[in-house]
């Protein structure tokens, strides 16, 4: 290649990265255009070196960093630091070798949304469990016992002798089973969960009040001391509900509820056998009977059905069953009999009979 030709081949390069320089006119297009047909050569040197770049046309694109494959722009190339000066492509790298040591973030924002994530599970599960927690719990008492329970709302209830108590405390309600037995309720104030005790068929129901529930020979007593409290029938809800305010005592039989209303202290001497103790008013001999028979293992058996309307009264205390058979022997005329397990009662002119 002569100097002639090294020349043009420099003038053509020249050509060309103006014009891929950008800001190109119509003005330098002419120029552009006088200097290519003013020689052949010229010509033929510039398409030479435009066929040539596009054909690294590639080759610009990854030197320029892109990715995207994209052909850059005329001029864009330059912006490359493989093209810029040495100081502005040192500074390029370094700004570079920084971003690649620079750690990434997403990894951490991701470990922790998936912190919060299971944080908030574990939460919503024990919110949940909460929610529908359900207390349980069982008392028994044997015969001639008594117990005190602390609830786990507050309130208490004294079991009676012989007495069996199932507990279901759930946020809604606060449902007692009482399955025999009898139990005296002290009920803690919530109106938003009901005290319910289930017994013999029926649905017992106060909010915050005092109430005494029996069961005994097929038969439920209510006793009401403070407060109201509605009776309402379990397996036939269209049956009318019984309020019962304090003094009433109710008794069921079958599908038969028949209210009393008494004297406060009236129906506090009901519930007297918290303190050991039974007060009989005019009571027929045979529910005394019963009364003592549900605290004593040795049973009185009257054998004679005509004395069980005798009335009886007075105090007595439940645990002492022999005092109370010694009374009515002395007042009268009965006649007891030990044999094994059982004081059997019967008339004296029977007695007399018999031997």
């Amino acid at each position: 290649m002569t100097d002639n030709h090294r020349q043009i081949e420099r003038d053509a390069a020249l050509w060309l990265a103006r014009r891929d320089a950008g800001g190109w006119a119509d003005r330098q297009q002419a120029a552009l255009d006088a200097w290519l047909n003013a020689n052949l050569a010229h010509r033929v040197a510039f398409l030479r070196l435009e066929a040539a770049w596009d054909e690294t046309a590639r080759l610009k694109t990854f030197a320029t960093g892109d990715a995207s494959a994209r052909i850059p722009a005329r001029g864009e190339w330059a912006q490359s630091p493989y093209f810029a000066l040495p100081h502005v492509r040192a500074a390029a790298m370094r700004g570079r070798r920084t971003a690649a040591r620079r750690p990434r973030r997403w990894p951490m924002f991701a470990g922790l949304a998936a912190s919060l994530l299971i944080a908030a599970a574990a939460i919503g599960a024990f919110a949940w469990r909460d929610y529908t927690r359900v207390d349980r719990g069982a008392w028994e008492t044997a015969l001639g016992g008594q117990r005190v329970v602390n609830l786990p709302d507050g309130s208490t209830a004294t079991l009676g002798s012989a007495t069996d108590m199932r507990m279901a405390f759930s946020r809604n309600e606060r449902d007692l089973k009482l399955t025999r037995g009898e139990a005296f309720f002290d009920v803690a104030h919530d109106p938003a969960r009901p005290f319910v005790v289930h017994a013999n068929g029926y649905r017992v129901i106060a909010v915050g009040t005092r109430f005494d529930v029996r069961r005994d020979a097929g038969q439920l007593r209510v006793v009401v001391t403070r407060g109201l409290v509605r009776l309402q029938s379990a397996h036939d809800p269209s049956q009318p509900a019984s309020m019962l305010p304090a003094g009433s005592i109710a008794t069921v039989a079958g599908d038969e509820v028949a209210v009393q209303h008494v004297a406060p202290d009236e129906a506090a001497q009901a519930l007297s056998w918290r303190s050991g103790f039974v007060v009989f008013h005019a009571t027929p001999l045979a529910e005394a009977v019963r009364e003592f028979n549900r605290y004593n293992a040795r049973q009185i058996v009257i054998a004679d059905p005509s004395l069980d309307t005798l009335r009886v009264g007075g105090n007595f205390k439940l645990d002492n069953s022999d005092a109370f058979v010694r009374l009515m022997q002395s007042v009268f005329p009965v006649q007891a009999q030990q044999r094994d397990h059982e004081v059997v009662l019967t008339r004296k002119a029977q007695a007399r009979a018999a031997r």
